[in-house]
């Protein structure tokens, strides 16, 4: 059994990562500053299930399993905050998901862009630096898929071996990433790899798709106070979340674009296993390991038609709306990535199409209360403006949706 220390465990992928390997017999510790949950009060969304305090949290978890997860409360970027955490519960493998996790939030201005970075790669860093410090650490850091960007090659798991000028060598994979947190996920990336050649450390990077669902084996023990923190808004929700509670409040689904983009996606549980499955075979000392980790690629455009579909079996009317794009990225473009390491683990892959009702549409129908649809758009434009200071305040006065006017209808 391990000890694992579980950072961001106050969020949608750490809170049941916690439960988890708790349940499975391993000492786990949480670490959380709620960084988070002030963030969602900025914008003014919310969960669509309502989530306990951390304290709380954990005393209905110990009254749901009868077991005990320590909880840190505290900020990753404070040095003796967490050089005193590592110290007191001495994990023998880390899972880090302590960062900032939103790319729209990272574009919405320069000061969210510098805070992203800020507190992503500097916590990290003293993450490195406690395990310098405490040998025989294994890290599973949550990297995305989203460094690499769109190339147009096939994307291998972290490495490439390069032939130049008749000699080669196996190199990290080059990363185009589109935003500023994936910009900060490639900075953590350079950097624990950089600490496992100089220091041997262990560490396994999870370049993690597009996550969807809200039922685990855990909370399904009690989903009124065991629940994760499912977000539908477009800066902290992912898409296909998105795309499921507007199909339930019978809102058109809104499509950036011709909707080509590719993504990788996987469900909450095959995330789970995939970080399990990470901690019970760890890299080696020295090693910086890079897995892929997603089960399925889609189009936003595939995946929208999956919940018009799966909407249809439920007697819901779904409609399509294609908007104006608000990132900077390719709608049409290569998308091949490899994802073979976590199979051969043993990762057993759940299929959307065999997940996509229950573990996500008939959820949000019993909480269809809940949604408040005025959120789902929070008006993030990744482009510049190019335009004069009194152009600027003229544009301030247009109503905030008009970015995302329909294009065309499905």
């Amino acid at each position: 059994m391990h000890r694992v220390l579980v950072l961001g465990g106050d969020g949608y992928l750490g809170w049941p990562a916690a439960m988890y390997f708790s349940r499975r017999g391993h000492k786990v510790g949480v670490v959380d500053g709620f960084q988070k949950r002030r963030w969602e009060e900025e914008l003014g969304v919310e969960p669509l299930l309502p989530v306990p305090l951390m304290g709380q949290r954990v005393d209905d978890w110990r009254a749901v399993s009868g077991k005990q997860i320590d909880c840190y409360i505290g900020d990753l970027t404070d040095w003796d905050f967490v050089d005193q955490v590592f110290r007191d519960f001495r994990p023998t493998a880390v899972v880090h998901f302590g960062e900032q996790p939103s790319a729209p939030y990272s574009m919405i201005s320069r000061e969210h862009a510098i805070m992203t970075q800020v507190n992503n790669v500097v916590g990290t860093l003293q993450i490195i630096h406690a395990m310098r410090d405490l040998p025989g650490i294994h890290l599973v850091k949550l990297g995305s898929m989203g460094e690499y960007g769109t190339p147009n090659i096939d994307i291998e798991e972290g490495y490439l071996e390069i032939q130049h000028n008749g000699r080669s060598d196996l190199l990290p994979f080059p990363k185009l990433p589109h935003s500023f947190y994936h910009l900060s996920k490639v900075h953590d990336s350079h950097n624990l790899h950089f600490a496992c050649r100089m220091w041997k450390l262990a560490v396994t990077d999870l370049n993690q798709g597009v996550v969807y669902g809200i039922e685990t084996d855990e909370t399904r023990l009690d989903p009124e106070t065991l629940a994760t923190s499912f977000h539908y808004d477009e800066v902290f929700g992912t898409v296909l979340n998105r795309f499921c509670v507007q199909a339930v409040a019978g809102v058109p689904l809104t499509v950036y674009g011709k909707g080509g983009q590719t993504r990788g996606f996987l469900n909450i549980r095959d995330t789970l296993r995939c970080v399990e499955l990470a901690v019970l075979h760890p890299a080696a000392a020295g090693e910086f390991r890079v897995f892929n980790q997603f089960t399925e690629q889609f189009t936003v455009r595939e995946l929208a038609e999956c919940v018009r579909q799966a909407g249809r079996k439920l007697g819901l009317r779904v409609e399509v709306a294609h908007v104006r794009n608000p990132r900077m990225e390719l709608e049409q473009h290569y998308y091949n990535a490899k994802h073979d390491k976590l199979l051969q683990l043993g990762l057993e892959p759940r299929l959307l199409s065999e997940t996509l009702l229950d573990s996500v549409l008939r959820i949000v129908l019993e909480h269809r209360s809940r949604i408040r649809v005025e959120t789902i758009c929070q008006n993030v434009c990744w482009q510049p403006r190019q335009a004069a200071p009194q152009e600027v305040a003229a544009a301030a006065a247009v109503p905030a949706t008009a970015w995302a006017a329909p294009m065309v209808s499905e």
